[in-house]
């Protein structure tokens, strides 16, 4: 009897930007916020809207809208803050980022993943490590390593401001 293999699970939270719809491991996430002040950062890199206090530590926000080139986030009652941890050569780096809203953690098996399309999209390619079909929706896997350059990274690296 041959022995059957399970295909690799994962689960992703997703969210929204715009009208697309995007997911992060789950792993990644640190918790979810709703919208709180964020004090603004002189000569911060232009998606950068600043840092936020949770529960006594620094961590820069960030609008990925606006990283994407679809305007900036507005706020409304639905808006979120995902508070994430991106790898780094150097260890791990906390940020918030910015979503229109959070819709829902979905499991997804590796199989369901498609690599990103060659053309066709409003981002950069690199920011998307894989697409998949979810209720009828299209839904872009962010490639976490790959959002930022090592000089973004080090400019959001709250460290420094502590």
């Amino acid at each position: 009897m041959a022995e059957e293999q399970k295909a690799e699970t994962n689960q992703y939270l997703t969210f929204k930007l715009d009208e697309e719809f995007f997911t992060v491991n789950v792993h990644n996430v640190r918790e979810i916020l709703e919208y709180v002040k964020i004090t603004r950062m002189p000569d911060a890199p232009s998606f950068m809207r600043g840092l936020i206090n949770v529960r006594g530590s620094v961590i820069p926000v960030i609008d990925l809208r606006q990283k994407f080139g679809f305007g900036r986030i507005e706020r409304k009652t639905s808006t979120r803050i995902i508070v994430l941890e991106i790898e780094r050569d150097v260890g791990r780096l906390v940020i918030g980022a910015l979503a229109d809203s959070v819709k829902e953690v979905i499991e997804l098996s590796s199989g369901q993943i498609e690599p990103p399309p060659d053309m066709g999209t409003r981002w950069k390619k690199d920011y998307i490590c894989g697409v998949v079909r979810y209720n009828d929706e299209f839904i872009m896997l962010l490639n976490n390593r790959k959002l930022f350059t090592n000089a973004e990274l080090t400019s959001l690296d709250s460290n420094d401001w502590e």
